[in-house]
């Protein structure tokens, strides 16, 4: 997992993994810090990507591993209210998944889309809307950097990060 590449704009390390899920784990943070002063369309977006190792394997696993992936986004309000967004969501992992050449079995998850509304005394803008992805999978193999590489793209995918190679036009840029 250590060796799996990530653009510059990632900040990901390792993290206390969680302890009751296996009895093995390890696991990685990550976070894409939008900068509030700028007209890009890139946003905050953090998550975390979980191993589990359980030597005597899980039947609904159907392997000894398995991935277990976090991802939240903040979301502008026209991103919020598109009805597609949780499918074009989950298509953000199957299309990352796909495109790393990551073989796996057993996916699974949820895309949640959250609406916030800050009262009294508690600090942040009024309004606010969050995406929040939740999946794990089995990996056959055990190439893990690729499903770290995937991972990044998802989260890359959510924060409105442009593909490499993309540069993003603004208002009154030629």
């Amino acid at each position: 997992m250590r060796e799996a590449r990530h653009r510059p704009e990632i900040s990901l390390g390792p993290i206390r993994p969680p302890g009751r899920l296996a009895p093995y784990s390890y696991a990685l943070g990550a976070e894409i810090s939008g900068d509030p002063d700028s007209p890009s369309s890139v946003g905050e977006a953090f998550g975390r990507l979980i191993l589990l190792y359980d030597p005597e394997g899980a039947e609904v696993w159907q392997s000894v591993f398995r991935l277990v992936a976090y991802v939240q986004a903040e979301l502008d309000d026209e991103i919020a209210g598109d009805p597609l967004l949780p499918e074009v969501a989950w298509s953000w992992l199957t299309e990352a998944l796909a495109s790393e050449d990551t073989e796996h079995v057993a996916l699974g998850g949820t895309v949640t889309s959250v609406a916030s509304i800050r009262y009294g005394d508690i600090a942040g803008p009024t309004r606010s809307h969050q995406l929040e992805l939740r999946a794990s999978w089995t990996p056959v193999g055990e190439n893990f950097a690729a499903n770290v590489e995937a991972f990044c793209s998802v989260l890359e995918a959510a924060s409105g990060l442009p593909p490499v190679g993309v540069a993003e036009l603004r208002p009154g840029q030629r």
